[in-house]
């Protein structure tokens, strides 16, 4: 089980809300530039945004940080779309994963 800390609470947040606007900007792109279909551009794209948003709200429960694993596959999967979300995929996941393991090895230190 994940012992939610703030501190891992805030970076996760912070990471989110980043992937959130990059994964938004997504629509446009895939539409204009890849001739996505709008309809499924917009649910992808808008629905992860609205999904990272959620899963912000959430982070003080520790099924949330499965979901933000969840959003990080599902981002990285969006590059079959927009083949450069392939790089964000990957560098929102390293993102994801550093935040977790900082913020409990900085409160892990700080609290002894």
């Amino acid at each position: 089980m994940i012992t939610v800390t703030p501190g891992m609470r805030r970076l996760c947040a912070s990471v989110l809300g980043m992937q959130a606007i990059v994964v938004g900007l997504f629509t446009p792109v895939a539409i204009n530039i890849q001739g996505v279909e709008p309809t499924l551009a917009f649910t992808v794209g808008l629905g992860l945004a609205l999904l990272c948003v959620v899963v912000i709200g959430l982070l003080r429960r520790p099924f949330a940080y499965l979901a933000g694993s969840a959003i990080q596959v599902l981002t990285i999967a969006s590059g079959f779309m927009v083949p450069a979300m392939f790089l964000l995929g990957v560098i929102f996941a390293a993102l994801w994963i550093t935040a977790i393991f900082v913020a409990r090895r900085v409160e892990g230190v700080t609290s002894r």
